[in-house]
Order: C-alpha cells, then structure tokens, then sequence
C-alpha cells in the first residue's frame, strides 16, 4: 500500500515537519513553555491552571485549544477530505497558514496573547491538512504518534513479521524535518524573539508556490 506513495509526499512531508518544529520552539521559549504545535501540553498546563483556579490563564489555555480545532475545520472546509492526493487544495490552505502566522506575529509583537491562539490554528491548520495515505498516517506537527509507529514496526520485526520500510523511511524524514526546524526555530528566536515567526510564513508561501506549480504542471500533462 505505502509503495503507491508518490516521492512528493516525502519531501513535503519533512518541509512542513520541518516549519512545525519551528514554530513550535518559537513557542516554548516565548509562550512559558507552551507547545502549539499540538495539544498534549496544553492540555496538561490546562488541568494545572484549573486546580490552581487561575481563571484568565485557563480561559487563554481554552482559546489556544479551540482555536487549534478551529485550524482543522478551517482545513475539512478548504481541502473537504481527509485522503492525501496531488490536485486538491493544499495551496490556498498554506496560504491561509502563512496568513495566520503573520498575524500571529503582528499581534504578539504587541504583547497581545491572542497571537498564540492564531499560532495554535495554524498548527492545526497544518496537523489536519495532511492526513492519511494508503493507510500512513502523516502527520507533521508532533512526533509522539511516528514515534510510537516506529516502535511497534520494530516490535513486529523482532516477532518476525515484515515490516513496510517505506513507511518507516516515512516517519524517520518527518522526526528529522520536525527536529531540523526545531534547531532553526531555537536559534532564530534567541536573535529575533517573535519576529522570528516571519522565517515559516516566507517558508510557507515559498511551499504553496511550488504545490501550485507542481498541481499545474500535473494537469497540464493528463490534457495532453
């Protein structure tokens, strides 16, 4: 099944890991130690601030959630499927990322903190807009899941059973992509704070081109 991957999908696939990573150090070293590139944390920080009775953080942790979800609806309603296929709209669903990124950092440079909530839809955004192929989950905003993947590939080879090495191939590139701009997004935001933010919009629109290129090209050939 993972053979009729097609090779984009690796090299997209480690060039969003790749600004998710980014964005989510950006976050760590700018929102308390938040991550926004997925919830597990969030969720934790959420249960604490409860216990603690901090209304105004719990009510900031809820609209980061929510707008996280939020990014994935936005994602069904512009792409509308789940399966990843060259032709559908991954282009204007990168641009609105870009968009959400940009205004993140306008807002954060004025010291308001809704600009983490649009950092967090743009996450999202990006977690629900590549999704799942020929039974591979491809996710590209955390690691945990690829991680876990990774261990019951090698489980299953110790039993014996053969292990799809497409797939593990797959998973390792995006912990490498999500790592790499992990590293990027920790030094930039040592030398530009949130201004740093500005590298994955540029990064972004730069991958919305070259899908939309990629998609054209494609469909001129089928008209030929």
């Amino acid at each position: 099944m993972m053979q009729r991957l097609p090779r984009w999908v690796e090299l997209g696939g480690c060039l969003l890991a790749m600004n998710a990573g980014f964005v989510n150090a950006v976050g760590v070293l700018g929102f308390r130690h938040q991550a926004v590139s997925h919830l597990t944390g969030i969720s934790t920080f959420f249960s604490i601030e409860i216990m603690q009775g901090d209304i105004l953080q719990v009510l900031h942790l809820l609209c980061v959630m929510l707008f996280f979800v939020l990014g994935a609806i936005i994602s069904g309603m512009v792409i509308g499927h789940e399966a990843l296929k060259l032709g559908r709209q991954y282009h204007l669903a990168l641009w609105i990322e870009a968009g959400l990124l940009t205004a993140a950092v306008l807002l954060l440079n004025q010291g308001w903190l809704s600009g983490q909530w649009l950092a967090s839809a743009a996450c999202g955004l990006q977690n629900a807009m590549t999704s799942t192929f020929s039974g591979a989950v491809v996710r590209t905003t955390h690691v945990s899941g690829l991680f876990t993947d990774i261990g019951i590939a090698f489980g299953l080879r110790l039993r014996g059973q053969a292990v799809d090495r497409r797939r593990l191939t797959l998973y390792l590139i995006l912990i490498g992509g999500f790592v790499t701009g992990g590293v990027l997004g920790a030094y930039a935001f040592t030398q530009q704070q949130f201004n740093a933010l500005w590298w994955p919009v540029c990064h972004l629109v730069g991958l919305s081109v070259l899908y939309f290129g990629i998609g054209r090209r494609a469909r001129q050939s089928m008209d030929v």
